[in-house]
């Protein structure tokens, strides 16, 4: 395995290089001369110089890219064009909110939408199955708008049972009371779609012929509905949720905005709207090493549940 996980991280390193090219061309090409973004509108020439000596960007282009890759290498892009605040600093800082509310929004997402997808998919055609999947398709069909906005007037303003928006510096208090809502919200919206989906992945086990032959063994519903079928419907069930992981840091930024969480989302929306370049840079490179890494952690997972999985 050892073996493995080392040659699986040596090939990342031609994507990862395309990835460094791509942000970089586009950056350069497409996202326009920084000096004029920071020099603002009253500028004169000798400003516009001054400033492109100090970011480096009069330098020759093989000379810029090295200096991108050695700021990836050593996680230092330098300061946030529209605060000052350092990059690694905001990216460490915004991490943390943005994992409070994603990783017990997975974990409980994903328990929730296996167990009521296994209940179903053992009573297909049944009324209790047609009724949840028109349930879900009714969820699916609603806004996440809809979802905030009449989850904070009737929990919050009605019933005072979470606050609106805020974020403090206790773990603790932020899970528990700033980030309940968020959470709930978001268990609301993402649910019918995991349960639609994990319903199909479970379908296809249910008639196969293992299934068949542990009932004729006398083995009991339980065993074979938890054992047997979940267990074969794990794989595409990981690949599922882990495809999500690295997208939900970016996703949750309505979430974030409509609360004002501090997270990932939330600053590169703002990033976004203030150009700020190093920012966008930064988090886009990161996000797509987290995918390729949760990519190779999906593949380990595969042969933890399922051990005729071999790594080659």
């Amino acid at each position: 395995m050892i073996t493995y996980i080392f040659r699986r991280l040596w090939q990342m390193a031609p994507t990862m290089l395309g990835v460094i090219l791509l942000v970089f061309f586009l950056f350069n090409w497409v996202g326009g001369d920084p000096a004029y973004i920071l020099a603002g509108k009253m500028s004169n020439p000798a400003q516009i110089a001054n400033i492109r000596t100090q970011l480096g960007i009069d330098q020759p282009y093989y000379v810029q890219l090295w200096i991108f890759i050695k700021q990836i290498a050593t996680f230092n892009f330098g300061n946030s064009w529209s605060t000052g605040e350092p990059v690694s600093s905001i990216i460490l800082t915004r991490l943390g909110p943005s994992l409070t509310i994603l990783v017990p929004l997975t974990i409980l997402e994903t328990m929730i939408a296996i167990a009521l997808a296994l209940a179903v998919a053992f009573r297909r055609g049944s009324f209790t199955d047609r009724a949840v999947m028109v349930i879900c398709t009714t969820a699916m069909s609603i806004s996440i708008l809809v979802y905030i906005i009449v989850g904070q007037y009737f929990f919050a303003y009605q019933l005072n049972l979470f606050p609106v928006q805020g974020w403090g510096n206790s773990f603790t208090e932020n899970l528990f009371k700033y980030s309940a809502l968020p959470i709930l919200i978001s268990l609301a919206v993402s649910v019918a779609p995991s349960l639609r989906l994990f319903r199909t992945f479970v379908l296809d086990e249910v008639n196969q012929d293992y299934v068949r032959t542990a009932r004729a063994k006398g083995v009991s519903e339980h065993r074979i509905k938890w054992v047997h079928v979940l267990r074969n419907a794990a794989i595409p069930i990981i690949t599922y949720v882990m495809s999500n992981l690295p997208a939900l840091l970016i996703g949750a930024f309505l979430i974030e905005r409509f609360f004002s969480i501090p997270g990932i989302g939330r600053e590169v929306i703002l990033a976004v709207e203030r150009s700020d370049f190093p920012v966008i840079k930064a988090i886009t490179v990161y996000v797509a090493a987290a995918t390729m890494l949760f990519n190779l952690l999906t593949d380990l997972l595969y042969q933890a549940v399922d051990p005729r999985v071999q790594l080659k």
